[in-house]
């Protein structure tokens, strides 16, 4: 059987080499390339052939859930794993959506690593025990929710405005979309951050989330 080719992709190099080191002593498995972006790794595959990309979330440029949603539209066999510092239950459901086929943390072990490679690679899921505890906490917390309407009111707009946010769009590309000015965009954003209480974009696709306000993007 050929050997697994492995696609790294990070923005920092110490990242890169520890996990190389951690990977070049295992059997069957080969790192082919590197990549400190995701727009570098879109870049890397139109000449290498990759099995599975182990993809950082946060990276310059081009973050890992735009690569990932990039990659599966181009390459939909290619595998990705999600690796992070983050165990935060937006980033997995946004890796989940994009079409990772796994969620591990940075803190991982060697042996953990090449349980996660080999489980995707036989078709199959893996997340870390910290990811899927987040997942579970998330969706304890779900139960408890009231089922009803949210109480805040949200106008049809504005929920159309929050559905084109959580698909990450800039407030220029909403605009051009709904036809309307990007300062009317960045106006209905402002409303829907003290509706809501949310901080940021990263707050306000949370509260889209946990109130039942938007569905997956379909790819």
């Amino acid at each position: 059987m050929a050997n697994i080719k492995i696609l790294l992709a990070d923005d920092h190099k110490i990242v890169r080499d520890g996990i190389k080191l951690m990977l070049e002593s295992q059997a069957g498995i080969d790192v082919v390339a590197e990549a400190e972006d995701g727009m570098e790794v879109l870049k890397k595959l139109d000449h290498q052939v990759v099995d599975l990309i182990v993809m950082d979330i946060n990276m310059p440029e081009m973050d890992g859930i735009t690569a990932t949603r990039a990659i599966k539209e181009k390459y939909p066999d290619l595998k990705v794993l999600a690796l992070t510092m983050s165990n935060d239950d937006l980033h997995i459901r946004q890796m989940i959506q994009a079409g990772a086929s796994g969620y591990i943390m940075k803190s991982a072990g060697r042996n953990e690593l090449k349980e996660a490679i080999h489980t995707i690679m036989d078709g199959k899921h893996y997340f870390s025990d910290e990811a899927t505890q987040s997942i579970m906490m998330d969706l304890v917390k779900g139960k408890g929710k009231s089922s009803s309407p949210d109480p805040i009111h949200i106008t049809d707009r504005e929920l159309e405005i929050l559905e084109l946010i959580v698909q990450e769009y800039t407030n220029q590309e909403i605009a051009e979309k709904l036809y309307i000015s990007s300062r009317t965009v960045d106006a209905h954003r402002r409303n829907l951050l003290q509706k809501t209480g949310a901080r940021n974009t990263a707050g306000l696709v949370k509260y889209a989330f946990q109130h039942n306000l938007v569905s997956p993007k379909d790819e």
